[in-house]
């Protein structure tokens, strides 16, 4: 009798593993990681019109909109003011000078030309100040000791400083001028030892003094043309007076 083989059974599959619980962390981390993978890559600050994501800095001839530009400064006697305020109150516009700090050897040098040369750069009208990072005590005492006829201007946090083009990075201030008319016409921005920011001053004053003395000036008369009118004028006048005696006769 042929013997009988038994199929052995297939083994039961292997239970599959729990399903793991989501911690709050992970959930986190997944909704974190979905929403990257929807949102768009952050575009780059935008530039201004000549490719700076700085603000441009003044240049002699641009016209400067004074609402608002370097922002809130004070004086050196606690007066919150701006730079419109002082365009303003000014005749014919503001002259500010930069110094790095009050009492130090170069910026009272500096400081001493400006106030030497005060009345003749001022008699066209021109307002004059000098601006630091310094705080209203230090410019104070700065002014006293000097004998400054000019308000001295305190800007602690370089806005104005910065604005004007005369912020040295990282940080401090470079020695410099910067001059503005009513009309916010940029006249004078430049860095510049003391001698030198005093000196571009004067240039700016004499060359305005010129330009007024050309449009006030007539224009000097011809000598020919002003003996052809004394003649013609002479000659009249003979006629004239031949008439007369005529008459007379």
């Amino acid at each position: 009798m042929p013997v009988e083989l038994r199929k052995r059974k297939a083994p039961a599959p292997a239970p599959e593993p729990p399903t793991k619980k989501q911690t709050k962390v992970s959930k986190v981390a997944a909704k974190v990681k979905e929403t990257v993978k929807g949102k768009p890559a952050k575009s780059a600050k935008p530039a201004d019109a000549n490719g700076s994501s700085k603000a441009a800095k003044p240049v002699v001839g641009d016209i400067v909109a004074l609402d608002g530009f370097g922002g809130e400064i004070e004086t050196n006697d606690g007066k919150k003011t701006t730079l419109k305020a002082l365009v303003d109150e000014s005749k014919s516009g503001v002259v500010i000078f930069t110094y790095p700090k009050a009492s130090t050897p170069g910026c009272t040098t500096q400081a001493c030309l400006f106030r030497d040369s005060y009345e003749p750069l001022t008699k066209g009208g021109l307002a004059i100040y000098g601006l630091s990072s310094d705080s209203p005590k230090a410019n104070t005492t700065f002014k006293t000791k000097q004998n400054l006829p000019y308000p001295l201007l305190c800007d602690p946090s370089a806005t104005l400083i910065g604005a004007i083009g005369l912020k040295k990075a990282p940080k401090g201030t470079t020695r410099g001028v910067f001059a503005i008319d009513k009309t916010g016409k940029v006249l004078l921005a430049e860095p510049g030892g003391p001698a030198a920011t005093v000196d571009a001053v004067k240039k700016l004053v004499a060359e305005s003094k010129g330009d007024d003395a050309a449009k006030e000036e007539p224009a000097e008369e011809k000598p020919a043309e002003k003996a052809a009118d004394e003649a013609k004028s002479t000659n009249g006048e003979a006629t004239e007076d031949k008439k007369v005696d005529g008459a007379d006769e």
